[in-house]
């Protein structure tokens, strides 16, 4: 991406790209950890009832764009007139530029957050199934499913196993770690962005800019999901070393194929999606360009050696479901929100991003004789490809998730807006203004340039905190594992299941060696028992058997007001199961109320309907849990099968 031979001066070296690469991961990790920690002693007030930490966040996000501001304006005004940056300058500029993007993080999340033990959503729908794979990873070091026992995990696990031993280390359950560690992970990828783009477009200035931008992207987009955000945000880097890939340059080749491994570790969709475009490019190379099977055997090796590294999470569910494992069918894509009817088109949204939007798409178009550039339009354009199939995927009764690519529209996008700018500064600014025959003329007109930027990415990062704050209340007002709510107002039923736990653990069990039958999905979010059924298809392992474990629970509650009426006749029915028998039941109802019956809740698969869930209560005859040890706690009937 070196559009003017001043970048040449900021490249890296292939040496220096990785040893900058875990400087910063590091050195990000480190200063948001240290922050969280710091925040942790402070006693700011919730943020839905107060000002005091969207004003510090502010503060933050402006601290921190007036020092890149300014720090890189006279690293551009030193290169334009032809001095040397001094060395103590270079170094701040090098430490503040690779550690912003961690700033960025602490000051948008971070600081709203620091009076809850939370995270963005608390435990709310799709957060709840989150930590409990979180929860289940702090427990144990395998790569076992979240929900069922003995089972290989379908969810990619690798950002949660690493958040797993992050709250080992820590010392910290699994649910309270969730928060640290998404913003230590966040930190240290945003950060990774500023040598990883130095090398690719041989300018600090650029790379900073653009790991800024992709960080204020995720963090108003997707910031509830960090382990997809980590993954989108590579996306643009991932597109240009596809050129260098194809154009023979077999180190970019590693790092796409190490890049493409870990992704599919961690987050499948956005893998399949710069996966296909990795193959459409590589057809266009070789048909195109250097007419030979030169590209499609370099393919053939990237797919290969990523294929090697995300078998390490995926080759046990792979191994059980190739050996003969039953399974049912996976209804994960069972999913349309309203989202997903409308293709993305952020160059019409009136926002600093929608300009930039519109910015990188003149770019693409002047610029598309470039060979990265090509890339990055290819990508695009096969962002918005599957976007517009998953909408015509749905005949077939499922969806391609499409309005989860909306996110990589805009990064690619507001990328390429970066460059353009880039390019604009360099190379068409001083065909309008006599910037060459009057360096200060230059200088000043950089200096303009830098403040219109600094304002612009205060403007927008000080709006984060509001943006996302929805997700922010509900980490305060969700009930936490502690049974306590950040915003010091009553917790909801959740404040009983710490007793549920200690309930169990006193009847002889522990709780990843058993397992519960309960609808009450947040008790397993914070606690790391196994569930005998998962909380919604949608995130249930195949391998689970989802359909035929609601058919079995439902007929038990069936036929225990009927022909299993006798508690042994039931107890024998249980253990006829081939999943084994609960060790719990966890239900809804009255102790010692004769008319009772205890409910539990069934979920069901409803798509293509919008919600895609519902619910549907079966009804257990308590008189068959007889022998059992019973305890009312507070709306729940906890039913514990004695230990022999």
């Amino acid at each position: 991406m070196n559009v003017d031979e001043k970048y040449h001066a900021d490249t890296l070296s292939i040496r220096s790209t990785i040893l900058a690469m875990f400087a910063a991961i590091f050195g990000g990790a480190f200063l948001t950890l240290a922050s969280w920690f710091v925040l942790k002693t402070t006693n700011l007030p919730a943020f839905g009832g107060s000002y005091v930490s969207r004003a510090l966040s502010t503060a933050g996000c402006c601290i921190t764009m007036v020092a890149v501001g300014t720090l890189v304006f006279f690293w551009l005004r030193d290169r334009q007139l032809g001095r040397s940056i001094p060395r103590w300058r270079k170094s701040l500029t090098y430490l503040v530029t690779y550690l912003s993007p961690a700033a960025l993080v602490v000051s948008t999340i971070a600081i709203p957050l620091s009076a809850t033990r939370l995270y963005l959503d608390g435990v709310t729908v799709d957060q709840g199934f989150r930590t409990q794979f979180l929860t289940r990873m702090t427990a144990e070091n395998g790569l076992g499913d979240m929900n069922y026992q003995d089972m290989p995990t379908f969810y990619p696990a690798g950002w949660f196993w690493f958040g797993g031993r992050f709250a080992n280390l820590l010392g910290l359950a699994g649910w309270e770690a969730y928060q640290p560690w998404a913003l230590v992970s966040i930190s240290a990828i945003v950060c990774a962005l500023v040598p990883v783009w130095q090398r690719l477009s041989g300018s600090l200035p650029v790379a900073v800019g653009i790991a800024l931008t992709s960080t204020a992207v995720f963090l108003v987009m997707s910031p509830e999901e960090p382990y997809a955000g980590i993954v989108a945000m590579g996306i643009p880097a991932a597109a240009i070393l596809m050129s260098h890939t194809l154009g023979n340059s077999w180190s970019a080749a590693a790092g796409l194929a190490v890049y493409l491994g870990l992704s599919a570790a961690t987050y499948t969709i956005f893998t399949g999606a710069i996966a296909l475009s990795v193959v459409v490019i590589a057809m266009l190379y070789s048909v195109l360009i250097h007419r030979s099977v030169g590209p499609v055997i370099k393919l053939a090796v990237v797919g290969f050696s990523s294929s090697a590294i995300a078998l390490i999470a995926w080759g046990p569910y792979l191994f059980e479901v190739l050996s003969g494992a039953p399974t049912s069918k996976s209804s994960a894509t069972h999913y349309l929100p309203l989202d997903g009817t409308q293709v993305p088109v952020p160059i019409f949204s009136f926002s600093l991003i929608g300009a930039l939007c519109v910015i990188g798409l003149i770019y693409l178009v002047f610029r598309i004789r470039q060979d990265e550039v090509r890339a990055l339009a290819t990508t695009l354009v096969i962002m918005y490809a599957w976007v517009v199939a998953s909408m015509v995927f749905t005949l077939s009764g499922n969806t391609l998730l499409g309005f989860r690519l909306d996110i990589l529209v805009v990064l690619l996008l507001a990328t390429a807006g970066v460059l353009g700018i880039a390019d604009f500064r360099l190379n068409g600014l001083p065909k309008f203004l006599p910037m060459k025959e009057d360096p200060m003329f230059g200088v000043k007109v950089t200096a303009v340039m830098m403040i219109i930027l600094t304002m612009a990415g205060t403007s927008y990062t000080q709006r984060i905190p509001e943006r996302a704050r929805l997700a922010i209340d509900l980490a305060y007002t969700d009930t936490d594992g502690y049974g306590e709510r950040a915003d010091r107002f009553p917790a909801d039923s959740a404040k009983y299941l710490p007793e549920i736990d200690t309930f169990i653990k006193d009847q002889g069990y522990q709780p990843t060696q058993t397992v519960v039958l309960t609808d009450v999905k947040d008790f397993l979010s914070f606690h790391p028992y196994y569930g005998f059924q998962a909380f919604t298809s949608h995130y249930a392992n195949p391998l689970g058997e989802f359909e035929a474990r609601n058919e079995t629970i439902e007929s038990w509650a069936v036929r225990s007001n009927e022909d299993l009426k006798d508690p042994a006749a039931f107890k024998n029915e249980l253990e006829k199961s081939p999943w084994g028998s609960p060790d719990v039941f966890i239900l809804h109802g009255q102790v010692g109320d004769p008319e009772s019956r205890w409910k539990f809740d069934l979920a069901e698969d409803i798509y293509p309907n919008n919600p895609n869930v519902r619910s549907r209560g079966v009804y257990f005859n308590p008189e068959v849990f007889t022998g059992w040890t019973i305890k009312q706690i507070g709306p729940f009937v906890v039913v514990v099968n004695p230990v022999t």
